[in-house]
């Protein structure tokens, strides 16, 4: 088994403990060592019953150590990409012809298709659906139950909230967010905010 640290401390972090411990019933894989607090506030701390050790020397000195960012963990923090890895739920439908990359967190139930191809840091929360040949670039975030038809392409540092739905071979620029129950029927320009159905701009999103 391999040391696992989790990059974050709030709900999701807290929740990812459960993951590890689920792939472990399924597969004896991680031995998690407890969580890394991006400040001091929770350090010695104890969050679902593994510690809270502060950011700093652990990418040096625990030379046997990876680890998992959980959402909100500031990317100016992260740790080497080889140190990375990705955290996958059971439950999740994973194509063994889809890529995931370093460090994605796909919760339980989600189903990613055929060619699918995810970069760096996508989380993935519970019942999302990324379809086949859909390409989700690096920090793209989905909310619970975001459904993606086939083809689509979301682009870095979007966010895409619950319920969310793109329809087919659209794209999603770059640091977009789509509101909760947005339906998405033409391409987004980058940095908009999207609401409604049929998906309207609201506003060019703030920095």
């Amino acid at each position: 088994m391999k040391n696992l640290l989790i990059l974050g401390t709030a709900v999701h972090a807290v929740e990812m403990v459960e993951i590890v411990e689920r792939v472990n019933a399924a597969r004896p894989t991680w031995n998690l060592l407890g969580f890394v607090a991006a400040d001091t506030a929770k350090v010695g701390q104890e969050l679902n019953g593994y510690p809270v050790v502060a950011v700093g020397a652990h990418w040096e000195g625990d030379a046997d150590a990876l680890y998992v960012p959980a959402f909100g963990w500031p990317e100016s923090l992260n740790p080497p990409r080889e140190r990375t890895v990705a955290l996958v739920d059971p439950s999740a439908w994973v194509s063994r012809t889809a890529v995931l990359g370093a460090g994605c967190v796909i919760y339980p139930h989600c189903f990613i298709g055929l060619q699918a191809r995810l970069g760096d840091r996508v989380f993935c929360l519970s019942g999302c659906i990324i379809n086949h040949d859909d390409v989700l670039e690096d920090s793209v975030t989905l909310a619970s139950g975001v459904t993606l038809a086939g083809g689509v392409r979301v682009e870095a540092g979007c966010y895409l909230g619950q319920a969310s739905s793109v329809r087919q071979f659209l794209r999603v620029g770059r640091g977009s967010v789509l509101g909760m129950g947005c339906v998405v029927v033409k391409d987004v320009p980058p940095n908009s905010v999207m609401v409604g159905n049929p998906a309207r701009r609201l506003r060019a999103r703030e920095e």
